[in-house]
């Protein structure tokens, strides 16, 4: 282990010295600060926007990013050659190597940080929050919202066997089993495991067990019966809280064949409940100001609204996940999906500062980050923001396959993983990434996401014909989506389809009538490689400057 160069006791009077041959002592308040959030961070890392944002407060941006590169020069001047030896500081990010610090002191010496004087709110928060009894800690987090208190929470019932027979209720069980499986895959509800919900399993199944015992404001329940050389499953999806039944769905499935047949049967209720679960919370909010919408519907309605084509519901989006973030202001996910808002607002065409919106979403997915170093989702979320706002493709690259090593059936990481290949020119890589993102994502109900984004693999591809067809099938559900417009028109071009080409860039330029070629060049990740430089060709050709 390499020898330590600084000692740092952070109860009591907090003290930071450097050890024999470089003697120093960090004596500044907010100095001493940037010492006691690294070393308690996971890792020693910490985001220069947290840091910036803990220590100096959110009123002036510019301001407190020119005090902590103050405060950073400061410590760098009084370190010495330390300094190099124990932080690593890079444009977003600094970290404290945890092998080079010697923490020493503890309750006895007295209460953590004494004596520090620094009044920024968050510092403040943060500093109550180490000085509270473990005990008390334990119970804050039991009352403090949990991400999966803030989302909607799924039961889904074994199937019962209307017949009595053993091997319909086997099939009943296994279908109940594979949906809680393909619905947890959702970043947007949290599912109930399969063994809990079998518990309640029978002929007869009491909603207001499912509501009290469960905690479930969903249930997917029903039964299988034999009908000649076929099984019939009749599901129902139910609010629980109402015991309102929502729908009912029939399938019917060979009876030789029960397994196979019933995959689809399980892929079609899972993405019927994952796109009734946005509705219904989207439906509900109808009226209601941020502060008197349920935890259970914020999240799930604020990204839904977020993918809509309407720039109202764009907007009002913001509003219910910033709610979201102030009742739960440190589950990470929440930060995440933030941080993709600002990322749209910019790829949409709709940001009125797209400078402020490109740093806002890279602060909001640093900041998850921060809490969550290794989140999947917010690792894929900083890889969208590291590539797609700050045109950082290596490190795009880097959080996906980071995000894919803890998570493999991580659907979005494939997804923007192939997206990231695309705009690299590796069209085959990228058409494997996306496609592997739509086997383990039939429930996403922001499907014209996924098809926008497996429109580019394939142009990347060369395979214009597939490129159209699905841009297509995004269109359906989103003719506003800047980038599915600029891919079908790049395909009907090289298809020899000008007049189409020219229709479609009529659409995008009604839809979007700011947009530029100048503004592509210089913002698009894409830009200087051989796909982006066809995106450019096309779009000339067919009118668009």
């Amino acid at each position: 282990m390499a020898e330590k160069c600084i000692t740092i006791q952070l109860h009591g009077a907090c003290i930071i010295r450097g050890q024999e041959p470089f003697a120093f002592e960090i004596s500044g308040a907010k100095h001493k600060a940037i010492f006691a959030l690294l070393a308690t961070a996971p890792m020693g890392r910490r985001t220069r926007a947290l840091l910036q944002e803990t220590l100096w407060g959110v009123a002036d941006y510019e301001a407190g990013r020119q005090n902590l590169r103050r405060a950073i020069a400061d410590i760098k001047q009084v370190m010495g050659p330390v300094f190099a030896e124990t932080i690593t500081a890079t444009g977003t990010e600094l970290t404290l190597d945890l092998d080079r610090v010697e923490l020493v002191g503890g309750a006895e010496q007295g209460a953590f940080l004494e004596g520090i004087d620094v009044r920024t709110p968050a510092f403040l928060r943060w500093l109550e929050e180490k000085r509270r009894p473990a005990a008390v800690s334990r119970a804050a987090d039991v009352l403090s919202p949990k991400l999966t208190d803030m989302l909607p929470t799924i039961a889904v019932i074994p199937f019962s066997a209307v017949s009595g027979s053993p091997e319909l209720a086997v099939v009943g069980d296994w279908m109940a089993q594979e949906m809680s499986r393909g619905l947890s895959r959702s970043h947007l509800m949290s599912v109930i495991s399969h063994l809990s919900s079998r518990r309640l399993g029978g002929a007869s199944i009491d909603i207001a067990d499912v509501s009290t015992k469960l905690g479930a404001a969903y249930c997917v329940t029903g039964g299988l019966r034999p009908d000649g050389d076929r099984f019939v499953l009749d599901a129902d999806f139910v609010d629980c809280a109402s015991g309102r039944m929502i729908w009912t769905r029939q399938w019917a499935m060979p009876a030789a064949q029960p397994f196979e047949a019933g995959l689809q049967a399980v892929e079609g209720i899972v993405e019927t409940v994952g796109r009734t679960v946005t509705e219904e919370s989207i439906r509900s909010i109808a009226g209601l100001t941020p502060q008197a919408i349920e935890d259970h519907r914020l999240v799930v309605a604020g990204v839904g609204l977020m993918h809509r084509p309407a720039l109202r519901d764009f907007a009002r989006s913001r509003a219910l996940l910033e709610e979201a973030a102030n009742r739960a202001p440190h589950r990470a996910e929440i930060h995440a999906w933030l941080g993709k808002w600002y990322a749209l607002s910019v790829f949409n065409n709709w940001s009125a500062d797209v400078a402020a919106d490109t740093r806002s979403s890279v602060d909001c997915t640093a900041r998850a980050l921060d809490l969550a170093p290794t989140n999947s989702f917010c690792l894929t979320m900083d890889g969208l923001t590291q590539g797609n706002m700050m045109k950082k493709l290596d490190i795009a690259g880097q959080r996906y396959q980071l995000a894919l090593r803890h998570n493999p059936s991580e659907a979005l990481s494939w997804l923007l993983r192939g997206a990231l290949l695309a705009f690299q020119d590796d069209g085959e890589g990228a058409v494997q990434a996306v496609s592997r993102a739509r086997q383990l994502s039939p429930i996403d109900p922001f499907g014209y996401y996924y098809d926008t984004l497996s429109a580019t693999a394939h142009l990347a591809a060369g395979d214009y014909d597939r490129a159209i067809m699905f841009a297509d099938r995004s269109i359906v559900s989103n003719d506003r989506h800047l980038s599915t417009l600029r891919t079908k028109i790049t395909a009907l071009h090289f298809l020899g389809r000008s007049d189409e080409a020219k229709e479609t860039a009529k659409l995008l330029m009604s839809r979007h009538p700011s947009f530029a070629l100048d503004g592509y060049r210089s913002s698009h990740p894409a830009a200087d490689f051989a796909i982006g430089k066809r995106v450019i060709m096309a779009l000339k050709a067919s009118g668009i400057r």
